[in-house]
Order: structure tokens, then sequence, then C-alpha cells
């Protein structure tokens, strides 16, 4: 039995039960969400062969602190990074440190401000400098199962149906949705429920109600799906070592579909693929 409660009056606790937020809600959600997409873009001028990932949390934390946010990140359950950095094989999760970036790698920046209390979470693949054909494909086919994902995103539908959107295509596409991981509720909280799978039937999961927030972050990988995580009990890779992407939006349930919190202000929500908007 899924319960759905009112936001404004619900403990600030993940109890299970699903909360639906109202127009004051959104409104601090697209102020956070837009803040982590403005860093975002500046972050696609900055990661090029030889910048170290060390660097680049450097810059989030301080373009947060310029901005009167907070990383989310930083110092959540021991993580004492501003940002996830996950490179090449790296599903997500990965740490910043002094080692530089190399041509041909691609790499996850997964980035959430907290800002007058509320979680803005997206992240993006960026190119590092010239990539291959493969990795540039799988950027592509990762950023439309997360665009999929959210088209499925509408009132009276189940969460099973983004998932399925994602994994139809992902498999069409001789790719593999990762499992272990998911996109869940969020916006005083920084993980709430419900969980969003992306993989599975239209039928399955709880109903999509005017007002949830979630996040939606498909893992597709070139290989197969499994994954591990390394000894710092973080870094999450693929088990046969393939190329793997992320994209990730945050969005909030309208009347008539959905809303994108986390879109890039400049139009390049998928650095180093061609724009979708002018």
């Amino acid at each position: 039995m899924v319960n759905y409660i009112d936001a404004a009056t619900a403990p600030l606790k993940n109890t299970g039960a699903i909360r639906l937020y109202g127009p004051e809600a959104f409104e601090g959600m697209r102020k956070a969400s837009q803040l982590t997409a403005r860093c975002l873009d500046e972050l696609a001028s900055i990661v090029k062969p030889g910048v170290t990932t060390d660097a680049i949390d450097r810059f989030v934390f301080e373009f947060g602190m310029d901005n009167g946010a907070l990383p989310a990140t930083l110092n959540y359950r021991g993580y004492t990074k501003s940002c996830c950095t996950s490179i090449n094989h790296v599903v997500c999760h990965g740490i910043p440190n002094d080692k530089p970036l190399r041509e041909g790698d691609i790499i996850n920046i997964d980035v959430t401000y907290v800002l007058d209390g509320w979680h803005g979470d997206s992240s993006r693949m960026y190119p590092v400098g010239e990539i291959k054909r493969a990795a540039e494909r799988l950027l592509e086919v990762t950023y439309e199962c997360l665009m999929r994902g959210i088209a499925a995103v509408r009132p009276g539908a189940r969460t099973g149906a983004i998932g399925e959107a994602i994994q139809t295509y992902a498999e069409a596409e001789r790719c593999s949705v990762v499992r272990d991981f998911c996109g869940h509720g969020i916006g005083k909280l920084f993980h709430d429920s419900p969980n969003i799978l992306h993989y599975g039937r239209a039928d399955e999961g709880p109903e999509l109600r005017e007002g949830m927030i979630f996040t939606i972050e498909p893992m597709i990988n070139l290989g197969r799906p499994h994954v591990k995580v390394l000894s710092d009990g973080w870094t999450a890779v693929t088990r046969d070592r393939s190329l793997t992407a992320q994209y990730e939006h945050a969005v909030g349930v309208t009347a008539t579909g959905c809303e994108i919190f986390t879109l890039s202000p400049a139009g390049i929500d998928r650095p180093g693929l061609p724009p979708l908007r002018g």
C-alpha cells in the first residue's frame, strides 16, 4: 500500500510515504536546480585534458559558496567532496582526486546544491577532448534514455512507465541498464521516496500524482549491466570494465505532465553533443 502525504505537514524524514508538494516547493526547487544547472554549464569550458577532478571539485564548492548554497554531498555519510566525478567505466559516486583527465575520457559530474533548504540534483556527461565514436554514441543513447523516461511522466502513469521507456530504448540500442542504483524522491530531503527504477514495466510501481518531485538518472553501459563497489565504499564500476554513462534531471509532476527543474540555462544539457535548443 502506497501512502501519499502533504509535504507541507509531513515530518522531515523518509518515512516511505510519497510527498506531494505545492507551488512554493516547486519554486524552491526551481531556484536550487537552476543554480546546479548553471554550475554544470560553467563546467563545460573547464573539463579538458590535464584538469584534475580535484580542481573540478574545488570549482563546484566555490561556485556554491559564491551563490549562498552548500554542496549536499560534502560530509554526507562520510563523503568528503563537493561533487561526484565518474570517469569511463565508473558508473557513479567517483571521488575527485589529483589525477588529471586524459584525452578521450568521458566523465559524469554529479552536483547537488542545497539552497534555502531545497536540493537541486543533476548530472551530465562531458567529453574530454576528442572521444571515440563508441563513447559519443553511448552519450547519445544515455541522454535519449533520460528524455524518454521524462516523457513518460504524467499523473495516472506508474513509476514503472519511466523504467520501461528507458530499458526498451537502451536494450534496442544494444546497451544495458544498471539496476543497482535508481532515481529518488527529492526536495527538502536529499533522498526520499519513491525509488525511480530505470527498468521495469509500465504497470508496476506507485502511481504518479501531481506534486511529486524526484530524479530520473539512468546509468547505461556499453557492456553488461553488472557493477561492483570498490573498497572505498563509494566508487561503483562496471564489472566488465565497459564504458558507462549517466544523465540526470530533477522533475516535478504537473497536472498535464512534468516540469524539468534542472534544464540548462544555456541550452547545453548535453555537453559535447549538438544543442537541442537555440
